[in-house]
C-alpha cells in the first residue's frame, strides 16, 4: 500500500501527465554531508575521499572521510561513479523513482570536471573528464535526459546543455557560436541556457529586468531544439513584452515537427540539428558569421541580438528565400531589414 506522501506525489504527476506534461527531476551527483544517507555510503566507500595528506590534518589519522565539494548549492559529499557500487546505488534510486512515482526523465546537473579536482580521492584512479563521463554515462538508461557538463559523448542519446548565460546582451551574442561549436563536435540535441540568462537571482529584482533582453532572448530559442524559461514571463514582464515571449513559444512549437524530423535524422547520420552557414552552405565565404544560423537545411535563422536594434543586416546564400513577413527575396547578397521588437526575423529557402 502506498503510504499518503507517496500518494499525493503519483496523483500530482499524473496530473502533470494528464495536461500532456513530461515530468523530468533535477538530480546531481551530491549527497548532503550531514545525513544519515552520507554516513552509511561513506562506510562502503561510494563517495570520493579528501586526499591522504588532508586527512591526516583535518582528521588526525583517522578513518578516511568524504570530500566536501563546494558547489552552487552549498557544500557537500560526492559520489565516488568510478565504483560500480555507486553506479548502481544511484541508479537504483533514479529506477525507484521512474517506477513509483511516474517520473519521466531527469535533468542530470553538475558533474563539472572542476569539481573533481584538487587531489580528492576516488575508486579507480580517473581525470576530473573522466569522473564526468562516469556522470553521463548514467542518463543513458534514460530517454528522456539533459546535461550540462560532457566529455566524449558525441554522437550518442544525451541533450546537452549550454553552459550558464548571464542576464546581459553580451551573452546572448555568445548563444550561436557556442551552440554552433557544440554542435560541430557531435552534439546534435543542443539545448541552450535559459531564456534571458540562467541566473534566477536576475529576475528577483524586477527594476533590474532587461525586458526587451528577455523578449529578443526568447525570440532566438524558439529555432533551438529546446527552450527553457526559467521563470514565468508574466511574472516579470509587461502584458505587451510576455505576449511576445508566448509567440515566440507558439512559433516553437510550430517548428516541432521539423525539429523532431531532424532529431530523427540526428540519430541515424550525426547530422546537426542546427548548423553554422558555413556547414549549410559551405562554398559562401560564411565561417566568420556569428549572428545567423540554420535550422536544417532550409531554415534561416537572423535574430536581434543587439538592445535597441530596429535593423539589421541579413546574408543570404544562393537562391530564392520566402520572409517571415511573406516576401520572397533573391539570395546571394546581403540585404538590411526592419526588427521591430515584435518581428522574429527568419527565411525559408523556397528554391
Amino acid at each position: 500500500m502506498l503510504n499518503q506522501s507517496k500518494l499525493k506525489s503519483n496523483r500530482k504527476t499524473q496530473k502533470l501527465h494528464n495536461w500532456g506534461f513530461k515530468v523530468m527531476l533535477w538530480v546531481c551527483p551530491f549527497v548532503s554531508a550531514d545525513s544519515e544517507v552520507c554516513r552509511n555510503l561513506t562506510k562502503n566507500g561510494m563517495l570520493l575521499l579528501d586526499s591522504e595528506e588532508k586527512q591526516d590534518i583535518l582528521w588526525a589519522n583517522s578513518e578516511n572521510k568524504p570530500a566536501i565539494i563546494r558547489w552552487w548549492n552549498g557544500a557537500s559529499a560526492c559520489l565516488n561513479l568510478s565504483n560500480s557500487k555507486s553506479k548502481e546505488w544511484f541508479k537504483g534510486k533514479l529506477d525507484y523513482l521512474v517506477k513509483e512515482y511516474g517520473v519521466d526523465g531527469f535533468k542530470f546537473d553538475a558533474g563539472d570536471a572542476n569539481f573533481y579536482t584538487n587531489g580528492i580521492v576516488s575508486y579507480q584512479q580517473a581525470t576530473p573528464n573522466e569522473h564526468t563521463q562516469f556522470f553521463e554515462e548514467i542518463g543513458l538508461d534514460y530517454p528522456l535526459n539533459e546535461y550540462r557538463a560532457s566529455w566524449k559523448m558525441a554522437g550518442l542519446p544525451l541533450a546537452q546543455q549550454l553552459r550558464d548565460k548571464g542576464h546581459d546582451w553580451t551573452d546572448l551574442q555568445k548563444l550561436i557560436p557556442d551552440l554552433m561549436s557544440q554542435s560541430l563536435m557531435g552534439y546534435a540535441y543542443t539545448c541552450p541556457d535559459m531564456i534571458g540568462g540562467g541566473e534566477h537571482l536576475s529576475f528577483l529584482n524586477s527594476a533590474k529586468i532587461d525586458q526587451e533582453l528577455v523578449v529578443r532572448s526568447a525570440q532566438l530559442h524558439a529555432f533551438m531544439p529546446m527552450m527553457q524559461f526559467s521563470v514565468a514571463p508574466w511574472r516579470v514582464l509587461s502584458n505587451e513584452n510576455a505576449g511576445l515571449c508566448y509567440e515566440a513559444a507558439l512559433l516553437h512549437m510550430k517548428m516541432g515537427d521539423e525539429i523532431l524530423k531532424l532529431a530523427k535524422t540526428a540519430s541515424k547520420t550525426g547530422e546537426p540539428i542546427v548548423k553554422p552557414m558555413a556547414l549549410a552552405f559551405p562554398d559562401g565565404g560564411y565561417e566568420g558569421v556569428r549572428d545567423q544560423f540554420i535550422l536544417g537545411n532550409k531554415i534561416l535563422v537572423a535574430p536581434v541580438v543587439e538592445k535597441v536594434a530596429r535593423k539589421r543586416k541579413v546574408i543570404l546564400p544562393k537562391g530564392r528565400w520566402k520572409g517571415d513577413d511573406g516576401i520572397i527575396v533573391k539570395g546571394n547578397r546581403t540585404i538590411e531589414i526592419d526588427t521591430p521588437i515584435d518581428r522574429i526575423t527568419f527565411y525559408t529557402k523556397v528554391d
